[in-house]
């Protein structure tokens, strides 16, 4: 065997300690940002059938939460809002007394080092369930920016510390970004759904946020699964726009557009590991099919070596706990 040339691979293999020496890539409770479902009523913490583990905080129940999110290291949350009375262009999206803003409010009072990540979208608030205005049973594009940019400057007055516009409307940055500067909040960055597809990883989170459509799909606004290129020209658009931060949503199934946002834009990058994601792992690791600890870190892991910078996840508490049981 002495006389074969060939690589030795498996002497960066031969201990953990030499596996964790030459390891490429590492999951931190800093990377996560981690979503936090808020409902009216008192006494309340709900958990969402389709997602075990994950649970709709009423606001007298919400800091205990928060709490424990800051206690295990998770520095960044993003709000959902979850209302009962909704009305055609979604005016809880905007009010100065809507429930994300009481949310944040109420978290940057008690935790003001905690980012507050505010979903800037239309769905949850509408009584039709879509991301904007309906005009002729569509999405109005222009007229839905308009609430858009209202939604956002209410989310920054209440101290949200970054808007993160969902809705897939186009030109959803450049109008924010301008609403955003003339009311004084030019220091906001906005973390752009730049790259969403119209998935079927997204029904659990319809359940936790009571925002399925009313009528027909999201397809003429969020992206088609097939596509590419068509991710490059979004994001390529919300850069030229102002955008601070681009999200690839979702993500497992879109490791490779992660990477292409990665390669060709100097922005960070943020995987959003969607809720789908989560209650596939879930079922699983209930049924005992799967190694739930093992597979979670692997599939967040691939997400940073495809070139995320952050991950959105509801798997972010399992996760931190599990880096400090390895320390």
């Amino acid at each position: 065997m002495s006389q074969l040339n060939f690589k030795r691979h498996r002497r960066l293999r031969s201990s953990n300690a030499m596996r964790l020496m030459v390891r490429e890539h590492h999951l931190r409770t800093e990377d996560f940002i981690y979503p936090i479902f808020v409902i009216e009523g008192d006494n309340i913490k709900s958990e969402v059938p389709s997602m075990p583990g994950v649970y709709q905080f009423s606001f007298d129940l919400l800091l205990d939460e928060v709490k424990e999110v800051y206690e295990l290291g998770i520095r960044s949350i993003i709000l959902f809002g979850v209302i009962s009375e909704k009305d055609e262009i979604g005016t809880g999206a905007f009010a100065e007394d809507g429930i994300i803003q009481q949310a944040t409010r109420l978290v940057k009072k008690e935790f003001p080092e905690l980012l507050v990540v505010a979903d800037t979208c239309l769905c949850e608030y509408t009584s039709h369930g879509h991301c904007g205005v309906i005009h002729n049973h569509d999405v109005d594009n222009d007229e839905s920016l308009k609430l858009l940019a209202k939604t956002a400057v209410s989310q920054a007055e209440a101290g949200a510390d970054i808007i993160a516009p969902s809705n897939m409307m186009d030109g959803f940055v450049t109008v924010i970004r301008q609403a955003l500067d003339e009311a004084g909040y030019s220091h906001i960055p906005i973390m752009s759904y730049a790259v969403k597809y119209a998935s079927a990883y997204y029904g659990p989170f319809r359940d936790a946020a009571d925002s399925t459509p009313q009528f027909g799909d999201r397809k003429t606004y969020q992206m088609d699964p097939a596509n590419r290129m068509e991710a490059l020209r979004e994001a390529e658009s919300d850069v030229a726009e102002g955008a601070d931060f681009l999200i690839v949503k979702p993500a497992m199934s879109y490791l490779d557009i992660v990477r292409e946002v990665r390669d060709n834009f100097n922005l960070p990058v943020v995987a959003y590991n969607v809720s789908g994601e989560y209650s596939m792992v879930k079922a699983a690791a209930q049924n005992g099919w799967i190694d739930e600890k093992a597979l979670v870190m692997e599939k967040l892991t691939s997400m940073k070596r495809a070139g995320a910078d952050l991950i959105i996840t509801y798997f972010a508490k399992d996760v931190a706990k599990w880096l400090r049981e390895e320390k």
